[in-house]
């Protein structure tokens, strides 16, 4: 027997296009809802890994600032113990100072000349005293000249006084104390050593 199909053809052929409809309405939304959890997956396992890295930054920022903190105190005790060290060798150098200075203030007095104060500021040294003549004044100068140890003298004022009814010329100069280039020349140099033989 010949099957006849007593529904309207295009009732069917609506029923079949609506199957079809949601069929790939369906597997459309599978479809997106797999890519949007494997995105949501890969953006997650992203942010996990930046959120890793993030603290791993800062750990290392947190021992970095740490370490920068005690770089910051060694160069603070590093400058504190060159400050001691210069203030200990200023004072030594000042120590030889003071006696070469009055070794030299010694060596150089011409007879005639008495000495009253004699002050220290920095490299220069004031110098006041009595001479029986203004002679006496320029030769002490020009001996402050020939010294290694002292140089550039240069007259503050002279003027005549009476002490104990005798007449003196009161002088007042300065000089600078110089440190010779021998001393540094006169220094024992280290041997050489002798050449291979070839």
């Amino acid at each position: 027997m010949i099957p006849i199909n007593l529904l309207p053809h295009r009732a069917a052929r609506r029923k079949a296009q609506q199957q079809q409809f949601f069929v790939l309405a369906g597997l459309t939304l599978a479809l997106a809802g797999a890519i949007v959890v494997a995105v949501h997956i890969f953006f997650a396992g992203r942010i996990e890994n930046q959120v890793e890295r993030n603290k791993y930054l800062e750990s290392e920022i947190v021992q970095l600032d740490k370490q920068i903190d005690e770089i910051r105190k060694l160069k603070e005790q590093t400058q504190a113990l060159l400050a001691r060290k210069r203030v200990v060798e200023s004072l030594q150098t000042n120590r030889t100072e003071t006696v070469r200075l009055l070794d030299q203030l010694v060596r150089q007095l011409p007879d005639g000349i008495y000495l009253k104060s004699i002050k220290q500021t920095g490299q220069r040294v004031n110098v006041i005293g009595y001479a029986t003549s203004n002679a006496r004044v320029s030769t002490l100068m020009r001996n402050f000249e020939a010294s290694p140890w002292l140089e550039a003298p240069s007259l503050i004022e002279i003027k005549a006084v009476t002490i104990e009814n005798a007449s003196l010329n009161e002088f007042n100069l300065n000089v600078n104390i110089s440190r010779p280039q021998e001393e540094n020349a006169s220094r024992p140099k280290p041997a050489v050593p002798p050449a291979p033989k070839t």
